[in-house]
């Protein structure tokens, strides 16, 4: 195992990530589990930490099958290979899209309370998942936070599958990540303890750092 749980990965990752201490930075963390990696580059940096819920997009007939993914502003990516193999249209997923906007929208109220979505722009803002397979959600994310003009936009990542950090890598301008294994079947592989994190603890965090 490459790591403990996700609070020894969010360490080892900040180790990495100490060149930004003082260059503005702002951490928006991936719920559940991102969050408790992002707390932990959050509290190394001395930066303020935030959310940021990306939803994939099933398909319609196996809503585990991601053909998409949506963020909060609505920013919304396909999988054209796979909408083509499945024999599927954008517009057939309009019900999906929109209800993973409702289900955003629910999550954010529910981890952020009353607090306003963060001003990025000028701030340097690492991004920070527990782990990346696909890529799709991160990818809609990283294209929602870029058009909030940020400073710069850094991916930070404890794993992630080499398909992944291929395709993403032309979305940020730098992407950090401490393990690109040969074999990748999921991220919870590589972590001894992948417990599923709780909205109390994303709430909790939140209130300590946001």
């Amino acid at each position: 195992m490459a790591f403990m749980d996700r609070r020894d990965a969010g360490q080892q990752l900040a180790a990495k990530l100490m060149g930004y201490k003082n260059k503005n930075p702002f951490v928006l963390g991936i719920p559940r589990g991102g969050v408790v990696v992002a707390a932990e580059v959050a509290r190394e940096l001395g930066a303020p930490l935030d959310v940021i819920i990306p939803r994939k997009i099933g398909a319609p007939f196996n809503k585990e099958l991601a053909v998409g993914a949506v963020a909060p502003d609505g920013t919304t990516i396909f999988d054209e290979r796979a909408l083509f193999m499945l024999g599927l249209k954008k517009a057939d997923l309009e019900d999906q899209v929109r209800h993973e906007l409702e289900e955003i929208s629910r999550r954010s109220k529910t981890y952020r309370r009353d607090r306003k979505p963060p001003v990025l722009q000028g701030k340097t803002v690492i991004l920070v998942d527990d782990g990346i397979a696909t890529g799709m959600t991160a990818k809609a994310a990283l294209k929602s936070v870029r058009k909030l003009d940020p400073d710069s936009l850094v991916l930070a990542v404890p794993v992630a599958s080499m398909e992944a950090v291929s395709q993403l890598n032309q979305d940020v301008d730098e992407l950090v990540c401490l393990l690109v294994p040969d074999v990748f079947y999921a991220v919870g592989q590589f972590y001894k303890d992948f417990r599923q994190t709780s909205d109390k603890e994303v709430i909790n965090i939140m209130k300590e750092l946001a």
